[in-house]
């Protein structure tokens, strides 16, 4: 594994929530969500019910965009990410198995019956400063 995508995957673990932002048609459309970070399938687990905007949209066109990003005041600690990546319900086996890990990860979770997505992350830069001002981190699905 790449130092790119170890110090990628420890930011993403770290984080939970995501903006999340979806087209269809002519309209767009974004959303803030917690999230749970799966480095075995490189992708985030989030609870949605599928009336929302952004969900609708999502099942029109899986194709997202976005960013995750912690607020600092410091310049020099400055850290986040933008992606791209595909956004999918989970049905079946997969949402179950998923479930058990986002409500380990968010017990209020636990009384919740929205559904799980998986966001399926396929390109992400970081920018990292703690690194080094405007230092740049790369990873992209293979």
């Amino acid at each position: 594994m790449s130092s790119d995508i170890k110090a990628i995957s420890r930011y993403l673990a770290k984080n939970h929530v995501v903006t999340l932002c979806t087209t269809s048609g002519t309209d767009l459309w974004c959303a803030s969500c917690f999230y749970l970070f799966d480095r075995q399938s490189m992708g985030l687990i989030m609870m949605s019910e599928t009336h929302t905007r952004h969900s609708e949209m999502a099942l029109a066109n899986p194709q997202v965009a976005g960013t995750i990003a912690a607020q600092t005041k410091n310049i020099a600690l400055i850290q986040g990410i933008q992606y791209k990546g595909r956004l999918n319900l989970l049905l079946g086996e997969e949402e179950t198995k998923a479930r058990q890990l986002y409500v380990a990860r968010f017990p209020v979770a636990k009384v919740a019956t929205a559904p799980l997505w998986l966001l399926s992350l396929d390109e992400i830069k970081m920018t990292d400063n703690k690194l080094g001002f405007g230092k740049k981190l790369f990873w992209q699905r293979g």
